[in-house]
């Protein structure tokens, strides 16, 4: 239906393929009024929300106004590598498995219920910059499955 970014840097790469681009800048200091404009874009519009790249983490209070679940994607290495630079620590200590998991969101943080998971095995002889790009791959995967199975209700949530 639209993306919404909180980053205007691939807007023209959007409207390419006629997809409306809106930009709600959403960081910590902004967090109340960004979570409201998203809740107005959304609400009635979406029967699934998928973030990627969305760097914010969202309040209970979003969760529980906007009426839909909500799709995650990130690497395979948390809780392991948290935080900045997760690929070159994952190379530093030798990491033989790059992977992605896609699951619902829900309030605990990158706990919620997982819906695909998929991995490729890298060794020493792969760079920091090998690992982001076959990271970058197995995470488009992963969330292209999850997202297909949800929108084919192939997927039921338990609990």
């Amino acid at each position: 239906v639209m993306v919404i970014s909180n980053h205007p840097d691939l807007a023209e790469q959007v409207r390419a393929f006629g997809v409306p681009f809106l930009y709600v800048p959403a960081t910590r200091e902004n967090r109340a009024e960004a979570e409201q404009r998203l809740l107005e874009l959304l609400r009635g519009n979406v029967d699934l929300v998928v973030l990627a790249r969305y760097m914010q983490i969202l309040t209970p209070e979003f969760l529980d106004a906007v009426g839909c679940p909500l799709i995650n994607i990130h690497h395979s290495f948390l809780p392991a590598f948290i935080g900045a630079a997760p690929y070159r620590r994952a190379k530093e200590r030798g990491v033989k498995l790059v992977g992605a998991t896609a699951h619902y969101v829900t309030g605990d943080l990158d706990e919620g219920p997982i819906i695909e998971q998929d991995v490729v095995r890298v060794d020493h002889r792969h760079s920091v910059g090998d690992l982001v790009r076959l990271g970058a791959d197995v995470e488009r995967l992963v969330l292209s499955r999850a997202v297909l199975w949800h929108c084919e209700d192939r997927v039921i949530r338990f609990g």
